[in-house]
C-alpha cells in the first residue's frame, strides 16, 4: 500500500501534529489519505468519509481491547472478559479518550454539525474507531494502535474490575430489588435543561414509595444512570451515602 502524503499541506500538517500527539514516531507508516478520511464527517463529504472506516475500526478497538484483556487476565472466565470489554468500546469510554486528545478539533464537518453539541459524544467515538481503522489499515496490524491505546484501556479496565455494578448501576439497582423484594424501582424524568447542555434531564429513582436517588445527565439514559449510581450507594453503602450527601 502506498502512504502517500496529502495533497493539502495545511491538513498534512494538522494531520502529522496529532499522529505526534499520539506519540507515534514521524517515521510511521501512515496512511495519510485514510487517516483523512477518518476525521471527515459524511455532512463534509457525502461519499469520502468516515463511515466505512467505522465499520472496520469497531472490530480493531474490539481486537485491541481483547488481546491486552487476555494479557492482563489470563485466567479470568471469558464472560469476565466480555463484560469488562463491553463497556470498554463503548461511545461513552470511546468519545473519553478522543476528548483527551482533542480528536474534535482534527475533524471536518458542516457548521451545523459542529453546533450540534447533543451529537458529539457520537461523533467523537464514530471518528475515533475510524481513526483506529485508518491507523490499522496502514500496517494490517496493532503496531499503531497498541502502544498509545493500551494505557487508556489499563487504566479502564482495572476501574471496571474493581466496580461491583460493572457501571450500569441501573442493571446492578433492578438486580438487587428483584432478588430482595421482586420489584422494579420506578424512574421519573423531567426535561430542566435545554438542548445539548450536561444537565438537560433529571431522574429520581423510586422504590416502594421512597425516593432512593436522584441525578442530571445529557440524556434521559444519563440521568437514570446518575440517579441510580446514588441508589445503588444508598442500599449497599448507607453509611457512605450519607456521608456523601
Amino acid at each position: 500500500m502506498t502512504h502517500r502524503i496529502l495533497a493539502y499541506p495545511g491538513r498534512q500538517r494538522q494531520l502529522e501534529k496529532l499522529i505526534e500527539r499520539l506519540g507515534l514516531p514521524n517515521t510511521a507508516p501512515i496512511n495519510w489519505h485514510l487517516l483523512h478520511l477518518a476525521l471527515t464527517h459524511p455532512t463534509a463529504s457525502p461519499k469520502e468519509n468516515y463511515e466505512q472506516l467505522e465499520f472496520v475500526g469497531d472490530s480493531v478497538v474490539r481486537l485491541a481491547a481483547s488481546e491486552l484483556l487476555l494479557e492482563l487476565y489470563p485466567n479470568q472466565p471469558v464472560g469476565e472478559f466480555a463484560a469488562v470489554r463491553s463497556i470498554l468500546v463503548s461511545d461513552r469510554y470511546l468519545a473519553s479518550i478522543a476528548e483527551s486528545y482533542g480528536l474534535g478539533r482534527y475533524l471536518i464537518m458542516s457548521d451545523n454539525t459542529a453546533r450540534d453539541r447533543a451529537g458529539a459524544q457520537s461523533r467523537l467515538a464514530n471518528c475515533f474507531e475510524a481513526l483506529l481503522a485508518a491507523l490499522y489499515l496502514s500496517t494490517h496490524n496493532l503496531d499503531l494502535v497498541r502502544p498509545w491505546l493500551d494505557p487508556h484501556l489499563l487504566e479502564n479496565a482495572e476501574n471496571i474490575r474493581q466496580d461491583p455494578a460493572r457501571q450500569n448501576y441501573k442493571a446492578a439497582l433492578q438486580e438487587w430489588t428483584q432478588r430482595n423484594y421482586k420489584l422494579l424501582p420506578q424512574y421519573q424524568v423531567q426535561e430542566t435543561g435545554s438542548i445539548g447542555d450536561e444537565e438537560r434531564f433529571t431522574a429520581e429513582v423510586w422504590f416502594q414509595d421512597r425516593k432512593l436517588g436522584q441525578g442530571k445527565g445529557r440524556s434521559i439514559k444519563a440521568a437514570e444512570q446518575v440517579a441510580a449510581q446514588v441508589a445503588y450507594r444508598l442500599v449497599h453503602f448507607p453509611t457512605e451515602a450519607e456521608e456523601t450527601r
